[in-house]
């Protein structure tokens, strides 16, 4: 039995475990199983491993940047973007490998969001981890952005109150904070949502509630809007082809 799951903090609202479940046994997949491992820093990372003995995790926040300095090779994107979401554990060999595959499924995601061809500039709230690979994508993509943080730091980084006055020339916005999940239901990045309207598109990295709080107050404009959802699903997927293929490569040497 292979041993797989996720880490991070406030793990009670996941949906992970019950996707990668119903997958398992959707397929008939006996030989994973994946657990929640909820832990309170990223120094238990090598113990929580031993202890274990797991092959793989995907990794959530907070811990998404902190923990490439437990892993001895990125893959490129993960390199590039100074994120890692998933990781590979060779247990004979003590060697850990860093992905990531929010990348994957934010493309996939915004592939189904956005009419074909169409030009859209894009705004970025937040500056954290998953904040990354987004931005990755969206340079991929072509599509110009600008990143929103709580303080303006750069010409590429401005706050909320500058945001104001790129509402109307960058009608894709993506919210990337925790703002708006269960834990933070009643909370929503402070844009100015009268701004908006129907030629407005709305990405929320948040799955649970199904719709937030963000979601909900573009929908009121018009605008189209997508939950995290798919963008857990399609990484989630990409992971496991990861870990199997991982197994596969090891069984051969």
């Amino acid at each position: 039995m292979y041993k797989i799951g996720l880490i991070g903090k406030n793990l009670r609202n996941s949906f992970s475990k019950k996707l990668f479940d119903k997958k398992f046994k959707k397929e008939n997949i006996n030989d994973f199983n994946y657990n929640l491992f909820e832990i309170n820093s990223i120094k238990e990372l090598e113990s929580l491993i031993e202890g274990e003995d797991i092959i793989g995790l995907n990794v959530t926040s907070p811990y998404k940047e902190i923990i490439i300095n437990y892993i001895d090779k990125l893959d490129e994107i993960s390199r590039i973007t100074r994120s890692v979401n998933t990781i590979f554990i060779n247990n004979k060999k003590k060697y850990i490998k860093g992905y990531n595959t929010d990348v994957y499924g934010f493309e996939k995601s915004l592939i189904s969001l956005l009419p074909k061809k169409i030009k859209i500039n894009a705004l970025v709230l937040g500056n954290g981890g998953v904040s990354k690979s987004i931005c990755y994508v969206l340079k991929k993509r072509e599509i110009n952005f600008l990143i929103v943080s709580r303080e303006k730091r750069n010409k590429h980084i401005i706050s909320y109150e500058e945001s104001e006055k790129y509402l109307q020339s960058h009608k894709l916005i993506i919210n990337t904070t925790i703002l708006g999940s269960k834990d933070h239901i009643n909370l929503y990045p402070k844009i100015n949502y009268e701004k908006l309207s129907k030629e407005n598109y709305l990405f929320d990295v948040v799955y649970n509630p199904a719709e937030s709080l963000f979601l909900n107050k573009g929908r009121g404009k018009g605008a189209k809007i997508m939950n995290g959802k798919t963008m857990l699903i399609a990484q989630a997927e990409h992971s496991f082809a990861i870990w199997k293929k991982n197994l596969q490569l090891i069984k051969k040497c």
